[in-house]
């Protein structure tokens, strides 16, 4: 069940969340067997085979009850952890983990030991004899001799290490410099990376590189001060734009893999917290924390036994990623570690800012190629998509448009389906076809950023086809969007807005008309105008389950014919509140006009692309 702590400048919200931590922790912990280090939570594939996934779901809880500890919490649970450590680590128990291989899931989860022993030694390291000792960190030290993914995953080598060498055993600098120097080759500016060699812009920026550069710097800071110093002026540069990710109502945006870790989009202010980085003032840090913990904790995100799901906003497995094992989503505890603080701590005693103080504010990210937007109700992300491939739903989850903390984004559950477009699901996105029967979807964007103020990406799945496409905002909940298309075939298209739970949904305004398309519930409003007036407007009623925010939802979609050749297609888009929606049309900036002029375009009266 939903367990929503306590409200905004509680004085007992320290223990509110300490108390949402431990029932979020206790029913995965009451189910690993006596003396065991794995836990079997039900029948669930992953790309990596049951041992390293029975360890992951042992493992995870630690990332919130090594913070409970360190803080001061009673946890009777340890006892279960370091058990199961000793046992997971002895090649004699039948709960042994294994020996470590290249890429091995093993290192992703000894981060989370590292990280027991680096927040509560006291509970986790010198209850175990020394016997048990020499063996954990000799098994630990694997990730020394094998080479992780080239990507995050380098930070788990510096954990692991960090953690032994203040623990007093033998650890490796050598392997902790090489792995900090590759994770700078990933920086881009303004505080954001790249997650490895592609340009994969993300989630993990803020939950993976600079949750754990953070706890370096702070933890490590006297091993190695100049990074530190590097790392604590990234994460301050990274602030400044992650901020507005998050909206008023504490939702964030949901974009890209991963998203169910959940809490963990929010963890990097738990990290500036813990770090002592006042990377914004302390009210704004607690706010942006404290109210998307309180979201999350209002979404019902557990299974009957408690245990956290597979899923965003509801258990949903449609959404996931093939190395999410069943025991992944305990990696949302990641947003805890602020419980590792004294309640004296500046983070505690700060008042939060309250939510109207937010600013609406619209600010660009050149270095990940974003534009950011927070109104009314929303916070918005416009990109000109990335080159994701190796995802479940890649296309969806970074070649859309327009991603909305109020919206989220649809996963298709049969992309096949040309003549059901319900079961693609497709939101904020566009889809071409050359017969009718075989559709292609806007995805894995090779070239993508910002031009002229715009998000900007260019789609070529293949010699015969080039889409470009710049996003521009345009006035409270309205985003244009420019296509030029050059084909060597005719073309069938689809353009889609954002998707809006059905429950509740009144009648369509001006469906199949104008060529434009409103729906409304009774607290959004999505809607599309095709400026160009040549095509179909009509609405799809998604297969459920395949929006991440809600499990019925519809689709307003414009669909039309285009010839070989080049054509040019202009959108407004609308995604806002119902109070904040006037009919007014989308306000059209000069940078937008001066666009469309220099490619023989009025968005105001564009001639037929036919």
């Amino acid at each position: 069940m939903p367990h929503p702590f306590s409200p905004t400048n509680s004085p007992t919200d320290r223990a509110a969340l300490a108390d949402w931590a431990g029932n979020l922790i206790r029913p995965a912990a009451a189910l690993v067997p006596e003396g065991g280090a794995r836990l079997r939570l039900g029948v669930w594939g992953a790309d990596y085979d049951a041992v390293p996934a029975e360890m992951e779901a042992f493992v995870r809880p630690l990332w919130g009850l090594a913070p409970l500890v360190a803080g001061g919490f009673d946890a009777p649970e340890a006892t279960t952890f370091v058990r199961g450590i000793a046992a997971g680590t002895d090649p004699a128990h039948p709960d042994y983990w294994g020996e470590v291989g290249p890429s091995d899931q093993r290192m992703v989860e000894m981060a989370g030991i590292a990280m027991a022993w680096l927040l509560a030694p006291q509970a986790f390291w010198e209850p175990l004899d020394r016997e048990a000792q020499v063996r954990a960190a000799a098994w630990m030290r694997q990730i020394n001799d094998q080479p992780p993914s080239d990507n995050n995953w380098l930070y788990f080598r510096v954990l692991v290490n960090l953690a032994l060498a203040r623990l007093g055993e033998d650890w490796s600098r050598p392997s902790v410099e090489a792995a900090l120097d590759r994770l700078d080759a990933f920086y881009l500016g303004e505080g954001w990376y790249r997650d490895g060699e592609k340009r994969q812009i993300d989630y993990y920026v803020p939950m993976a590189f600079h949750f754990y550069g953070l706890v370096l710097a702070q933890l490590g800071g006297d091993q190695f001060p100049e990074r530190a110093r590097v790392l604590r002026s990234r994460a301050r540069a990274f602030a400044e734009s992650f901020q507005v990710f998050f909206a008023s109502d504490g939702a964030a945006i949901p974009f890209g893999r991963s998203m169910t870790y959940r809490m963990a989009q929010s963890a990097f202010w738990a990290a500036c917290a813990f770090a002592g980085e006042e990377a914004l003032p302390w009210p704004r840090i607690k706010g942006l924390l404290m109210r998307n913990l309180r979201w999350w904790s209002c979404q019902p995100i557990t299974d009957r036994d408690g245990v956290l799901s597979i899923g965003y906003a509801y258990p949903n497995p449609l959404m996931s990623e093939g190395y999410n094992g069943i025991g992944a989503p305990n990696w949302a505890l990641k947003a805890f570690l602020v419980l590792a603080l004294d309640r004296d701590h500046p983070f505690w005693r700060a008042e939060e800012e309250p939510p109207e103080h937010l600013p609406e504010v619209q600010t660009a990210v050149p270095a990940a190629g974003f534009l950011l937007r927070r109104e009314r109700g929303q916070a918005i992300l416009l990109t000109g998509g990335q080159d994701a491939r190796a995802f479940r739903g890649c296309d969806a989850k970074y070649g859309g448009f327009a991603y909305s903390s109020a919206f989220g984004f649809s996963v298709p559950s049969d992309a096949t389906a040309p003549e059901r477009p319900e079961m693609s699901a497709m939101d904020s996105g566009l889809a071409v076809s050359r017969d009718g029967l075989a559709w292609l979807r806007r995805g894995r964007v090779t070239d993508a950023g910002l031009q002229d103020g715009m998000a900007w990406g260019r789609w070529a799945p293949d010699g015969w086809l080039e889409v470009e496409t710049w996003c521009d905002f345009a006035g409270e909940g309205w985003h244009l969007r420019l296509h030029r298309i050059r084909s060597a075939d005719p073309l069938e298209i689809a353009e889609s807005g954002f998707a809006i739970d059905r429950t509740g949904m009144a009648e369509p305004v001006e469906p199949n008309e104008s060529g434009s398309v409103f729906l409304r519930n009774a607290s959004l409003v999505s809607g599309l105008r095709d400026l160009n007036g040549t095509r179909k407007a009509e609405v799809i009623r998604a297969a459920p389950n395949t929006n991440i925010l809600h499990p019925r939802t519809a689709i307003p979609r414009l669909v039309g014919r285009l010839p070989a050749g080049e054509s040019l297609l202009v959108t407004g888009a609308l995604g806002c509140p119902v109070g904040a929606w006037s009919g007014a049309e989308p306000q059209i900036s000069e940078a937008f006009l001066q666009l469309c002029s220099r490619m023989g375009a009025d968005p105001r009266q564009v001639p037929s692309a036919s």
